[in-house]
């Protein structure tokens, strides 16, 4: 037990810090660890992550926040979606066999792989202020180096949209929808990346806890679990999120696709053939 404990607390560690560096969550990674490594059922796996979700939301997003990558309007406007679609998606996953839920959680990570790759490079910041977007405020500025760099927010409806797809993937699966939400503000909105990556450590809390409150409730969470993972999420999260400032945003949206897409082939293979 001893052991089998320090493995998923090292496990944990590394997910927390691949997640607070990308947007992830740690979720992402930790899930198929849990479920394909340790042989852990998916759904006590997701009750695990979802706890470790709103730890790496708390120790990441308190260091963005004071850094000023964060924009803490959008934030919270854009946690009004993903909170209702996360109890839409807790609802589905009780009605869902495991196979199926692997399956559907690879064929996520494989388009979100997908949709990172396809634009390598940090799309154009907009340079016209959106009518709806300077209504509610969202326009900020970002630390780099040598200053801080304004931004202009765009699409705001269809971020709000895709928002409410990221809450229900994050009830279902428990993963915190970093990797949609990444993607919708990043690719919809055209906010920076590393912004981008900031407000969604800083919106995963609040979205898993509208799930995890419902795991809770069905006895999916399991403590003896759940407390290595967490620990080594949250150490992970902090020590990833003091390297994002020197980060190079090309190779974190290169580690972001690789890992997701291994782990996404892995997922459906395994559900597919129902070993999970």
């Amino acid at each position: 037990m001893i052991i089998f404990t320090l493995l998923i607390l090292c496990a944990s560690l590394i997910a927390g810090f691949l997640g607070a560096l990308t947007g992830l969550g740690g979720g992402v990674v930790i899930v198929p660890l849990l479920t394909l490594v340790f042989k852990v059922d998916i759904r006590y796996a997701i009750g695990a992550s979802l706890i470790s979700v709103i730890a790496t939301s708390s120790g990441a997003a308190s260091a963005y926040v004071k850094e000023g990558f964060s924009n803490i309007r959008i934030g919270m406007f854009l946690e009004v979606a993903t909170t209702l679609g996360a109890l839409l998606g807790v609802f589905i996953a009780t009605k869902l066999s495991p196979s199926i839920i692997a399956i559907i959680f690879g064929l996520i990570l494989i388009h979100s792989a997908y949709l990172t790759l396809k634009r390598i490079s940090e799309p154009a910041l907009a340079h016209k202020p959106d009518p709806l977007a300077q209504r509610l405020k969202f326009d900020s500025k970002y630390p780099v180096p040598g200053g801080f760099e304004s931004y202009h927010v765009q699409g705001v409806p269809l971020g709000f949209c895709l928002m409410f797809l990221a809450g229900s993937i994050s009830g279902l699966l428990g993963i915190g929808s970093g990797a949609v939400k990444v993607l919708a503000m990043d690719q919809a909105m055209r906010i920076p990346f590393k912004v981008s990556t900031a407000t969604s450590n800083f919106m995963i809390g609040v979205t898993a806890a509208a799930g995890a409150g419902v795991y809770l409730n069905r006895g999916y969470i399991d403590p003896v679990l759940s407390m290595p993972v967490v620990l080594g999420v949250l150490l992970g999260s902090l020590l990833g999120a003091r390297h994002l400032f020197t980060a190079e945003t090309k190779n974190l949206r290169i580690i972001f696709s690789i890992i997701i897409f291994l782990l996404a082939l892995e997922m459906i293979y395994s559900g597919v053939k129902g070993h999970i």
